[in-house]
């Protein structure tokens, strides 16, 4: 028997599966949702150490968290030490389980400014920020990265060891390096180099191009990770971390309670755009002949009778 993961003192079960921060993806009831059908872990959006020490309200607003999702993680992302020391502090306040560092987001206004990804071209301050982190928090904290910068700079077998050394709890390791972005297929033989070091005793959680709990088996059985964590694959499917099959009424319904969940815990509008962009993207809708209009009208929808009642139509076209 494989024995349950844990980090810090959170115990996570055997072979947990984690869903992944995304921006403008993982909000709360996207989150509860997730976390209902199976999800061993959830993370907020990932939050900006800059905005959030300067208290930019949409910012400060992504801290918001619940009972009921727990365990959660809130993942920070800069390149300042000082900015992410205090971000780390504030979010101490808001009561996650633990604090996740972001080094591994790819998009340019990120990584081309020197934070996420970015930081794998200065490998130093990642560690001092890392370090830095660990000491003015009581939480435990983790880091998200990837291979390295681009494929003639492998590193995260060297760098995984340094980051433990600076006192992480876990590592999440997304199989591709920041140059390839999301493109090609993510290789996790180094993911399986970092978990397989006799010196690595945090647990290693690997990430990139999991689209079933099938392919997350097949990631443990054949890398020795301790956890999956799945992230693109889950737009408009909560359900995917159940082992049972839902039917097209039921996700559905799941669809309409992830608006109602978000209409009433953030507001109308931004609940509406929030779960817009889970709709565009569910698989669910792939059987409906000539959705290219429905979809445009689900994306300029304001109101969630309005977008309540496009999910009907569309309930009763995939019905008959």
């Amino acid at each position: 028997m494989q024995p349950t993961m844990k980090i810090g003192n959170i115990d996570l079960g055997e072979r947990p599966i984690f869903l992944a921060p995304m921006e403008d993806v993982t909000d709360i009831g996207f989150r509860l949702l997730c976390k209902r059908f199976g999800a061993s872990m959830v993370y907020t959006e990932f939050v900006s150490a800059e905005a959030l020490v300067r208290d930019v309200k949409s910012t400060v607003n992504k801290l918001t968290i619940c009972d009921e999702e727990r365990p959660v993680g809130i993942q920070i992302y800069g390149r300042d030490v000082d900015a992410m020391v205090e971000a780390a502090k504030i979010v101490e306040q808001a009561g996650p389980d633990l604090i996740d560092i972001n080094f591994g987001c790819p998009v340019k206004k990120v990584a081309g400014k020197g934070a996420g990804a970015g930081m794998l071209q200065n490998i130093p301050k990642l560690l001092d920020i890392t370090e830095r982190v660990v000491q003015a928090v009581s939480l435990p904290v983790t880091v998200k990265t990837r291979l390295g910068w681009n494929c003639e700079q492998l590193i995260i077998t060297s760098l995984a060891p340094q980051l433990q050394e600076r006192g992480i709890k876990a590592l999440t390791i997304h199989g591709r390096t920041r140059s390839q972005m999301y493109t090609g297929t993510a290789d996790w033989t180094l993911i399986g180099e970092v978990c397989h070091n006799p010196d690595i005793h945090i647990p290693i959680i690997g990430n990139g191009d999991i689209h079933s709990l099938d392919e997350a088996d097949q990631a443990f059985d054949q890398y020795g990770v301790d956890g999956v964590m799945i992230g693109r694959a889950t737009f408009g499917c909560p359900w995917l971390f159940s082992r049972r099959e839902l039917s097209l009424d039921e996700k559905i319904d799941v669809l309409e309670e992830q608006l109602r969940i978000n209409v009433e815990r953030i507001d109308e509008y931004r609940g509406i755009l929030h779960t817009r962009r889970h709709l565009a993207a569910s698989p669910v809708f792939k059987g409906i002949p000539n959705f290219r209009p429905t979809r445009i009208r689900m994306l300029r929808a304001e109101k969630m009778n309005e977008l309540i009642g496009i999910l009907e139509d569309c309930r009763t076209l995939l019905s008959s």
